[in-house]
């Protein structure tokens, strides 16, 4: 198992080290801590496929998986509502798909489109699994996810943090629903006690 976590460790500071003047492009569009989460969330996933292929679990205690969630969540904060303050974010759009459209169109950078498409679904794909993992009902977690993302949403356009836009919602909110869909294969990866 140790064996597994250090490969994982080591084929993440490899990707990272490959694709750091990618990443580095995103600390003057985003607050540093996006190269922590960034490395993090390489770590997660290449560990994740590792004890995938070799059929091994993990035991977490769930107050480590907590505190695990609350580390997570206080550096995703830190990403949506502490940018550089040379940016204006003062847009609403309430229209589906044109700010996804908008990206993958070629207006911005590759890299800045590739980090906010697969940022904004990816980094709330734990909270689906964290959503599961409390047996809500089907109702509860179809709503959650719609109320806590448009919070979220309202707030970075209130504090002028981030803009208030739908296609945010929808692909926060899609990432949430294949943390929903992953659940299954992370039950058999991780278990809590």
């Amino acid at each position: 198992m140790k064996k597994l976590i250090f490969l994982s460790l080591l084929f993440a500071i490899c990707f990272f080290l490959l694709l750091f003047p990618f990443f580095i492009q995103l600390v003057s569009y985003l607050h540093p801590i996006v190269l922590a989460v960034v490395f993090f969330c390489l770590f997660i996933v290449i560990l994740f496929i590792l004890l995938f292929m070799y059929k091994k679990t993990i035991y977490i205690h769930h107050s480590l998986f907590l505190w695990i969630f609350i580390f997570y969540t206080f550096a995703l904060l830190l990403l949506l509502f502490f940018r550089p303050n040379n940016q204006v974010y003062d847009s609403i759009n309430l229209i589906p798909f044109s700010t996804i459209y908008y990206y993958l169109n070629g207006n911005v950078k590759w890299i800045v489109s590739f980090y906010n498409l697969t940022a904004n679904i990816g980094l709330f794909i734990p909270y689906g699994i964290l959503l599961m993992e409390k047996n809500l009902s089907t109702l509860w977690l179809l709503l959650i996810p719609i109320a806590f993302i448009s919070l979220i949403e309202t707030m970075q356009f209130i504090t002028h943090r981030g803009s208030l836009d739908i296609d945010d919602l929808i692909l926060n909110v899609l990432g949430i629903f294949i943390g929903y869909l992953l659940y299954p294969a992370f039950k058999r990866i991780f278990r809590l006690y």
